[in-house]
């Protein structure tokens, strides 16, 4: 059986229809409100359109609603009989990639759109770039706006084929390829009478039965956000480590080792809000009371002993997607932060870039705004990572220019 959540992330370039599609999808699939069908017809109405503008249940800002786009990542919560949805609405300009970002960072599926029309475009193979290089294990290639193109069985196919050259070049090349109409319904939810030709699921079918690759079973890792301290007259010897368990399961007994210091404890309690629990798995924010009185800080890592283990890294081969329009230079310094840990870092070469308009890998001595390449990090203090590939969440890392305070990339460990 299917888990009973699946994250979902949509991508395409501006006016491809994402907004139609995923308010289609909530319609159809009956996760519509009455008051809020109620208000995207009144504002439709007001519009002087013929019928309700479904992309107005999910545009949610005014100014998406005046200009008729997206802006920001727009999360939608919705469920169905057989599984629960969290699906993440993205931008499709090209400054708002790191929007993107955000919303695939998470995300099981990616739903990439391709306007029927217009094909594969360089904003798409920047998606599929991004959804590859965050490790979305299920993308789909959603071929929007068939009855713009008489439902053509050869349109859709030529724009698979183009699509699958850009991922082969990602080595990427797993995806499924759906034609839709989202504006009319064709395979969204119900299966659409004009393309008798396609014999796969709608699209909230594949969504509903699809699995997800699942990811590699990790020991527990928790990285120390705060220490608590409370030093009251009802808790006056207190000392736990409050943080959320990015993988695996800790439990009250486990042993554990502290990281970067490598000093060694056992589990003596696992507190909660709500009360003390015997195992928090991934994802629960908890506080970890040990056994021994060790030195622990922000920024340590709490992890249950086994295998595989972090690794400890002052270097850093990496995966980077720079997001300001200030270009990344060997040399250039920032703060790095990764899970709650911040050190300075320097770049210490940039390897490759990757050109999208072939998505391939060349050389390059500067990344620019919205690149993607591969660089070598050198770090003033020791970090504990996993490789990307591995543990998303201790994988990941972002750069800050520590003048301004603005993020300006987003890492990858490789």
């Amino acid at each position: 059986m299917p888990g009973d959540l699946l994250r979902v992330v949509t991508a395409g370039s501006v006016d491809d229809g994402k907004s139609t599609l995923v308010g289609r999808l909530l319609h159809d699939a009956k996760a519509v409100l009455a008051d809020q069908m109620t208000a995207v017809e009144a504002a439709s109405e007001r519009r002087g359109y013929v019928g309700a503008d479904l992309a107005l249940l999910v545009d949610g800002l005014r100014a998406e609603r005046e200009q008729g786009i997206t802006i920001d990542v727009a999360y939608r919560y919705f469920a169905t009989a057989n599984r629960t949805f969290i699906l993440a609405d993205t931008p499709g300009h090209v400054q708002y990639t790191r929007n993107t970002v955000t919303g695939a960072s998470t995300a099981d599926v990616a739903v990439i759109l391709v306007d029927a029309r217009s094909g594969v475009v360089e904003q798409t193979k920047r998606h599929l770039a991004v959804a590859s290089l965050l490790r979305v294990s299920e993308i789909v290639l959603a071929v929007n706006k068939m009855d713009l193109v008489d439902y053509a069985e050869e349109v859709f196919d030529r724009i698979v084929a183009d699509f699958s050259v850009a991922a082969s070049n990602l080595k990427d090349d797993h995806f499924t390829p759906i034609p839709i109409a989202a504006l009319a319904g064709d395979n969204v939810v119900d299966r659409s009478m004009n393309m008798s030709w396609y014999a796969g699921a709608p699209l909230l079918e594949f969504l509903e039965t699809v699995e997800p690759a699942a990811r590699p079973d990790l020991p527990a890792r928790l990285p120390v956000q705060v220490v608590i301290r409370p030093r009251t007259a009802e808790h006056p010897d207190y000392r736990g480590y409050a943080g959320r368990v990015e993988a695996g399961i800790l439990r009250r007994g486990d042993k554990v080792q502290v990281l970067p210091s490598g000093r060694h404890s056992i589990v003596e309690g696992i507190d909660t809000p709500d009360g003390e629990l015997e195992a928090a798995a991934a994802g629960r924010s908890v506080t970890v009371r040990l056994a021994d009185d060790v030195d622990i800080a922000r920024g340590d890592l709490i992890v249950v002993e086994g295998d595989p283990q972090p690794v400890l890294k002052r270097e850093l081969d990496a995966t980077v997607c720079w997001l300001t329009d200030k270009p990344l230079r060997a040399g250039d310094r920032y703060l790095l932060r990764h899970t709650t840990r911040a050190v300075r870092a320097i770049i210490d070469s940039i390897e490759s870039r990757l050109d999208i308009a072939t998505v391939t890998p060349m050389a390059g001595d500067e990344l620019g705004l919205n690149d993607i390449g591969t660089v070598r990090i050198r770090l003033a203090d020791t970090i504990v990572a996993d490789a990307y590939e591995v543990n998303r969440s201790t994988g990941a890392f972002l750069l800050v220019d520590e003048t301004s305070g603005a993020t300006v990339a987003a890492g990858l460990v490789r």
